[in-house]
């Protein structure tokens, strides 16, 4: 199945993140480049190396000029993580450019690699849930309270893998087509952001 691929790709993804903990450290992508698999280890990556960016910056002590900094590689990475979700689409509308839809094939909310995106922070989720649902310096209450919500992200797994992978038999079988959008990340884009625009203005 596509979608147990992806999350053993995910689960490696998050182990090999946390072997070092640090949001500097170099990705080490085990997979062929360009292939499929390639393209999600580097998914997750990204969107681990980011998770945790989101984490440092909230530290009420941190100092606004590395907050700063790291806003801004924040923007950055987003830039990134839609890039790479667009690469897998790609990907996706190659594999499938010789399927004929249906004549009353119908298209979907979302492309397959947006709800892959979501898998893959759904990893994340599960990886740090599970420490806090296992942690010894706190309470009983506080690991049952995260235990219930682990059990919930789970679910919510399993419900969004099947899902694709009944979105991935539908367009194999012509009851779908893939329809993508090139995502317009405006506040990145100096001649779209009033603030950059008015300020090459100046």
């Amino acid at each position: 199945m596509f979608t147990e691929n992806a999350m053993k790709i995910f689960d490696r993804s998050v182990e090999d993140y946390h072997r070092f903990d640090d949001v500097d450290h170099p990705e080490e992508n085990p997979f062929t480049e360009g292939s499929l698999d390639y393209l999600l280890y580097k998914k997750n990556w990204v969107d681990a190396v980011q998770w945790h960016l989101e984490d440092i910056i909230r530290d009420p002590a941190i100092d606004p000029v590395e907050a700063l900094r790291i806003k801004r590689r924040i923007d950055a990475s987003n830039q990134v993580r839609t890039d790479m979700v667009e690469y897998i689409d790609s990907y996706l509308l190659d594999k499938y450019r010789d399927i004929k839809p249906l004549s009353d094939a119908r298209i979907n909310t979302e492309t397959p690699a947006w709800a892959i995106d979501r898998l893959s922070i759904l990893a994340l989720k599960i990886y740090h849930m599970r420490i806090e649902a296992e942690r010894r310096d706190v309470d009983q209450s506080h690991r049952d309270n995260c235990r219930r919500k682990l059990n919930t992200l789970l679910e919510q797994q399993k419900d969004l893998s099947t899902a694709i992978e009944e979105l991935i038999e539908d367009i194999e079988a012509g009851r779908k087509y893939m329809k993508t959008y090139k995502q317009m990340k405006m506040y990145n884009d100096p001649s779209l952001n009033p603030v950059l625009y008015g300020n090459n203005r100046k």
